[in-house]
C-alpha cells in the first residue's frame, strides 16, 4: 500500500500531465482517496503538500468543506428554529442531522460555494483548488452528489481529500463504512 507521500507524488505528476482522453470526463478532478483513520495525518501534512504545489509553480487555493458547512449553518435562516427545537429535543441528532441535510440538499447553499470558488479561479491557468475535510459531509451527503451538481464547472484542477476505500478501479466507499459508490467522473489516487 503506497503511502500518503507517495499518493501525493503521483498526484503531482497527474496534475502535470492533465486528464487524458480515456479519463471518465474531462474535468480536472482527482480524489486522494486514504483510509479514514488517516484523517488527522493528512492534515498534519497539508501544510507541506500545498508548500510542495506551490513551489512547482501552482497557485494553491483551499476549499474546506467543513468550514463552508458550519458558516451556511451558522447563518442560516432557520438557525432560531434549530437552536428551539434542539432546546427541545437535544438528543433528537437523526432529526437534527435529517434537518440540515433537507436544507443544504434544498437549498443547495454548498454547491453554490463551491460553484462561486470555481468561477473565480476559471480564468487563472496555474490555479489549483485542494477539496479538504469532507467528512464533514457526514451525515449530510456524500461528496459524489456535489460533485454530480458542480459537473461541468470544473476548469481548475481541483484535488477532492477523499477518507474511504478503493473497491476496485472507479468505485469508492466514503468514509470507508458506506456502500459503494461509482458514480464518480475523476481520477482516484490511492
Amino acid at each position: 500500500m503506497a503511502s500518503l507521500n507517495e499518493k501525493v507524488s503521483e498526484l503531482r505528476v497527474r496534475l502535470k500531465q492533465g486528464r487524458d482522453l480515456s479519463s471518465a470526463s474531462f474535468e480536472p478532478i482527482y480524489y486522494l482517496v486514504f483510509e479514514p483513520r488517516q484523517i488527522l495525518d493528512v492534515k498534519r501534512q497539508l501544510p507541506a503538500w500545498r508548500a510542495a504545489l506551490t513551489n512547482e509553480g501552482w497557485e494553491v487555493h483551499v476549499f474546506s468543506i467543513a468550514e463552508a458547512i458550519a458558516d451556511i449553518f451558522q447563518s442560516a435562516k432557520l438557525r432560531k428554529l434549530w437552536l428551539k427545537q434542539d432546546e427541545k429535543a437535544p438528543l433528537a441528532w437523526e432529526k437534527t442531522n435529517r434537518a440540515f441535510a433537507n436544507y443544504l440538499e434544498k437549498n443547495k447553499p454548498l454547491q453554490a460555494r463551491l460553484e462561486a470558488e470555481l468561477a473565480s479561479l476559471a480564468q487563472r491557468p496555474n490555479a489549483v483548488l485542494l477539496v479538504t475535510d469532507i467528512e464533514a459531509l457526514h451525515p449530510y451527503m456524500r461528496i459524489g452528489v456535489l460533485e454530480n451538481e458542480v459537473f461541468g464547472k470544473f476548469k481548475t484542477p481541483s484535488i477532492i481529500f477523499y477518507p474511504g476505500t478503493r473497491a476496485g478501479k472507479t468505485r469508492l466507499r466514503f468514509l470507508g463504512f458506506y456502500p459503494e459508490d461509482g458514480n464518480y467522473r475523476s481520477v482516484h489516487i490511492g
